[in-house]
């Protein structure tokens, strides 16, 4: 994917999808999760403090750069130390940024009104605290609660990944339930946010990827959830689920069909196997085999 960055800026600063587009074409389409479990960090000797939580960010960090396209810290493992775990995370993101890496803050956000711009602010402001280029969302107060969120991301130039279909065996009833009323009549939750994204993307103008992205756990069938790929329009889908989930790599094309290049290959635990020294080459290896695994049937 060769995206020119200079198209779709505002103030000189490309969109969201652009910029999206353009790492996942230099480098790769991984997205390395940073998920410092406390199991993790103790099995590596580090504490669950602002030390050892800065040097797991940075270790992954550094694995990730010129190998990935955005890195994912999870919210919770940082969130759950305090103010310390704040203070790891704020310097996990700068490092990120240093690296040239994009980074999606993986805090699951959804309110409604006032407050929902708010969270958004604090991730998304480019002038704001924390300046991650992307969150993801939940769109389970109604997909329209989102809309000051999205307006919040791309006034700063920034995305948002919205919740669709999920692998945690709880949301199958939720999401795969049939909608009786609205637009969407008919069509199964998951797959009616699928739609509201594509629409969102439609407004955003000509570029190569939305900066509405969508949530696809890789380890689902989207037939059973009653989505169609082909309708997944310009999204970029985050695919939480590869490596130590059963995902595999080499399954992307005939999973995501013709959408198999707007997918971000999300792994998190499947890197941290051979400890800090082996993450390097691992998240090399599953750079390689995207790769692979997308020219094969190209």
């Amino acid at each position: 994917m060769t995206v020119d960055v200079s198209t779709a800026q505002s103030g000189g600063v490309p969109s969201f999808g652009v910029r999206l587009a353009a790492a996942m074409g230099e480098r790769s389409p991984l997205c390395v999760g940073i998920d410092p479990h406390a199991a993790t960090l103790a099995a590596w000797g580090l504490g669950r403090d602002e030390a050892g939580l800065t040097a797991f960010g940075a270790v992954l960090v550094d694995a990730a750069a010129g190998r990935a396209a955005i890195v994912k810290p999870q919210i919770a493992f940082f969130e759950a130390a305090g103010v310390a775990g704040y203070r790891a995370l704020d310097a996990t993101l700068r490092r990120a940024r240093d690296a040239g890496l994009l980074t999606v803050a993986d805090v699951k956000r959804g309110d409604i009104g006032s407050t929902g711009d708010d969270y958004a602010l604090a991730w998304l402001d480019r002038d704001g605290p924390f300046r991650a280029d992307a969150m993801t969302v939940s769109p389970y107060l109604g997909y329209g609660s989102l809309a000051g969120t999205v307006d919040v991301a791309r006034d700063n130039r920034a995305g948002v990944f919205v919740l669709a279909a999920t692998s945690n065996p709880e949301a199958r009833v939720l999401q795969t339930a049939v909608l009786a009323e609205g637009p969407r009549a008919g069509r199964s939750v998951a797959a009616g946010i699928v739609l509201d994204v594509a629409d969102d993307n439609r407004t955003g103008g000509e570029q190569p990827l939305g900066d509405v992205g969508l949530v696809l756990g890789a380890t689902l069938d989207l037939n059973d959830f009653g989505i169609d790929a082909a309708a997944i329009g310009s999204a970029p889908v985050l695919a939480p689920g590869f490596g130590a989930q059963g995902a595999r790599i080499e399954d992307l094309r005939s999973r995501y069909g013709s959408r198999a290049e707007q997918v971000l290959v999300n792994e998190s635990r499947g890197l941290l196997t051979d400890g800090p020294d082996g993450v390097a080459a691992l998240v090399q290896d599953r750079a390689d085999r995207i790769r692979a695994a997308l020219g094969a049937a190209a």
